[in-house]
């Protein structure tokens, strides 16, 4: 199994970065069948083989996800598009 562990700064204001990642999070559970929910300022997603979280802190998120094992070969995609979609919505 592999790991993606990411911080990403920002500097929204905590209602535009939840707005921002419930929009990225209907888009992902759209496409890919994934659930999600809130927990506080943490939302904690999954689907078939992926389990992850997206901490929003003051100026930063942090997101983490365990690959199960057939996504583990594709971490370097996965962790990749995930920074180009931070990049879009968040700088």
């Amino acid at each position: 199994m592999a790991r993606i562990d990411i911080q990403h700064p920002h500097s929204k204001t905590p209602a535009q970065a939840r707005k921002a990642i419930e929009s990225v999070a209907k888009k992902l559970s759209e496409r890919f069948d994934m659930d999600y929910g809130w927990d506080g300022d943490t939302l904690n997603f999954s689907r078939s083989g992926v389990e992850g979280k997206i901490a929003l802190l003051a100026n930063n998120l942090q997101v983490t996800a365990t690959l199960g094992f057939l996504l583990s070969a594709m971490k370097g995609p996965i962790e990749a598009e995930i920074r180009r979609v931070l990049s879009e919505k968040f700088d």
